[in-house]
C-alpha cells in the first residue's frame, strides 16, 4: 500500500481535448417565517395590490431544490483553465537532445470580478504565463497570469481576448471563520476532465495545517477539510455553502491512490479575500514570518523542563540567524542526552493571543499581521515569562 500523502488535485492529461468547467454560484433566501395571531379571524378585507415578485429561492425550500437553484445560479460563473506543460525526459536523448513532451493540464477556477479576472489555484497554472479559460457557453479566452502566491497555492489570471459578449457574474466570497464542522458544502468542477461536476458533503473539520512543498516547508494555514468527493481536476474549483457564497477553494486530497479516500482540502476565503487583491497590485504577495521552527510541548518535554505536564506552549527549536526573531533575542532550545529539547525559549502568547501549537503562531502571522508589524512575544525562560518585540520579516521564496 502506497504512503498516505497530501496531493494538489490539478490533473494533467496528454495532448487533452479543451473540456468545459462550470461551477455554481447563488443565493437561498431562507424560509419565511409565520406570525401566529390569537383569537377569532376577522372579516376578509379587500385584495390588496399585487406586490413585487420575490427573489428566487423565497419561501420553503427542500434540500434538493436549494442544491439545483445553487448549481444553476452559479454555473456560469466557473471556468475550465488549460495550460500546456513542456517536460522534458532526460533518459530518452535524440539527435544529441533530451526528449522533449507536451501534455494539457486542467484545473477550473471562478470568475472575481467583471473585469475578467478569475481565482484559481497556483499550481493549476505555475510555469506558465498565458493560460485557456473556458466558459460552459463553450466560449474561450485567452488569460494572462497577473499574480502567484505559491505559499497559499492561490493564483489570479485575467481574460486578454475580447470577452463583451460574456456576463460576468462574480462568485461572492463569504466570511470562512463563520464555519463550522457539520456544515453542508458544496463543490463543483471537472474531476477526470468529466465537466460540469457538482459534489456535496460536509465540513469534517477547519484549522487544519496544510503541507506545501510549494513554500520552502512553510504549511497553508486554517485550512478548511471536507468529505465532499473532490478528485484531480478540481483544482481551483469554489467550495460554495447553502447560500450561494465562496467559503473556500479546493486544492488537495489525502490519499494512497491518487484518487478521493474522504478526506479532502480547500484554502479558506478569508484567505482568498486577503491575498488577492494585493495579487492583482503587485503580482505577488509576501507573507510575515518570525524566522523560527518549533515544536508543541509534550508532558516528556514539559517534565524535563521542570514544567507542568499539561503546560502549554511551543518550545523554540531553531532559529534564522539574523532573523526576525534573533534580532528580538528569542533563544533556540538544545535535545539532551534523550534527545528531548531542553532549555531555551517556550512561546506562550504573541500579541497577548495564547499559543499552544506552531499552528496558532503560523495562523496569526498570516492572517492577522504583514511584513513589518512589530509583535510582542511572550516566552517562558528559566522559570520566568518575558516579552520580546519582534519586526516582521517576509518569507524567504522557495528558491531562496
Amino acid at each position: 500500500m502506497r504512503k498516505l500523502e497530501i496531493v494538489l488535485i490539478g490533473i494533467a492529461i496528454v495532448l487533452a481535448a479543451t473540456v468545459a468547467l462550470q461551477f455554481s454560484n447563488g443565493r437561498m433566501i431562507g424560509d419565511l417565517s409565520q406570525a401566529t395571531v390569537q383569537g377569532p379571524p376577522g372579516p376578509q378585507g379587500p385584495p390588496g395590490p399585487q406586490g413585487p415578485q420575490g427573489p428566487p429561492g423565497s419561501g420553503t425550500m427542500t434540500t434538493d431544490s436549494i442544491l439545483t437553484h445553487i448549481f444553476k445560479n452559479t454555473e456560469n460563473s466557473v471556468v475550465q483553465i488549460t495550460s500546456k506543460v513542456s517536460t522534458v525526459d532526460n533518459n530518452f536523448i535524440i539527435n544529441g537532445q533530451p526528449l522533449e513532451s507536451q501534455s494539457t493540464r486542467l484545473g477550473s477556477g471562478f470568475v472575481y470580478d467583471t473585469e475578467g479576472r478569475i481565482i484559481t489555484n497556483n499550481h493549476v497554472v505555475e510555469g506558465s504565463k498565458t493560460v485557456n479559460v473556458s466558459f460552459i457557453d463553450g466560449n474561450t479566452y485567452t488569460a494572462k497570469v497577473v499574480g502567484t502566491d505559491p505559499g497559499n497555492d492561490i493564483a489570479v489570471i485575467q481574460m486578454i481576448d475580447n470577452f463583451s459578449d460574456e456576463s460576468l457574474v462574480p462568485l461572492t466570497l463569504g466570511d470562512s471563520s463563520n464555519l463550522d464542522v457539520g456544515q453542508q458544502v458544496i463543490a463543483i468542477g471537472n474531476p477526470f476532465g468529466l465537466s460540469d461536476t457538482m459534489t456535496t458533503g460536509i465540513i469534517s473539520q477547519i484549522g487544519r495545517l496544510l503541507p506545501n512543498d510549494n513554500s520552502a516547508g512553510f504549511s497553508i494555514p486554517d485550512v478548511i477539510q471536507v468529505d465532499a468527493a473532490i478528485n484531480p481536476g478540481n483544482s481551483g474549483g469554489p467550495l460554495l455553502d447553502l447560500n450561494g457564497k465562496v467559503v473556500g477553494m479546493n486544492t488537495a486530497i489525502s490519499t494512497n491512490t491518487g484518487d478521493f479516500a474522504g478526506v479532502g482540502f480547500a484554502v479558506p476565503a478569508n484567505t482568498i479575500s486577503k491575498i488577492a487583491p494585493v495579487l492583482i497590485k503587485n503580482g505577488t504577495y509576501s507573507h510575515p514570518y518570525l524566522g523560527i521552527s518549533g515544536t508543541s510541548l509534550d508532558s516528556d518535554i514539559s517534565l524535563a523542563n521542570g514544567l507542568a505536564r499539561n503546560f502549554k506552549g511551543v518550545i523554540v527549536e531553531s532559529i534564522v540567524k539574523g532573523g526576525p526573531a534573533d534580532k528580538a533575542g528569542i533563544t533556540p532550545a538544545t535535545p539532551d542526552q534523550n534527545n528531548i529539547l531542553h532549555g531555551g525559549d517556550i512561546i506562550t502568547s504573541i500579541d497577548g493571543h495564547p499559543i499552544k501549537t506552531i499552528y496558532d503562531v503560523i495562523a496569526y502571522l498570516d492572517e492577522q499581521k504583514n511584513v513589518g508589524d512589530k509583535v510582542i512575544v511572550t516566552v517562558y525562560r528559566q522559570g520566568k515569562s518575558m516579552d520580546l518585540t519582534a519586526t516582521l520579516g517576509a518569507r524567504p521564496s522557495p528558491s531562496s
